[in-house]
């Protein structure tokens, strides 16, 4: 394996890991537009979003009981698909960038 990829893993890894142990922590207020909506009195026209009955909906996991846990766990997931697809495209870029070494119509002058 390449030392840049071992690094991205592992960078990948070390994510992961402070999404689980800080994800807990995460403040319940409302956040910046929720709050101006409550602050200017619109929240009321406010409608559900269609992935409301999700699984992951609202920085939590249905069926975990904690509410500390059920949001570390939705942290640790949302870092490991966020670094599923970063390590996806990253492995996908070699690819791309041996078709354009061996001269791609983009190269022509």
């Amino acid at each position: 394996m390449r030392d840049k990829t071992k690094i991205f893993i592992f960078s990948g890894v070390g994510g992961d890991r402070a999404g689980l142990l800080v994800s807990p922590f995460a403040s319940s207020s409302p956040d910046g537009l929720n709050w101006v909506a409550i602050d200017k009195g619109f929240d009321e026209q406010q409608e559900a979003h269609a992935l409301e009955e999700s699984p992951l909906a609202g920085y939590a996991v249905k069926g975990v009981d904690g509410e500390r846990v059920s949001k570390g766990i939705s942290g640790l997931i949302g870092v490991l698909i966020t670094f599923g697809v970063g390590l996806a495209l990253f492995g996908a870029l070699p690819s791309f960038r041996g078709r354009n070494e061996a001269g791609s119509p983009r190269e022509a002058s």
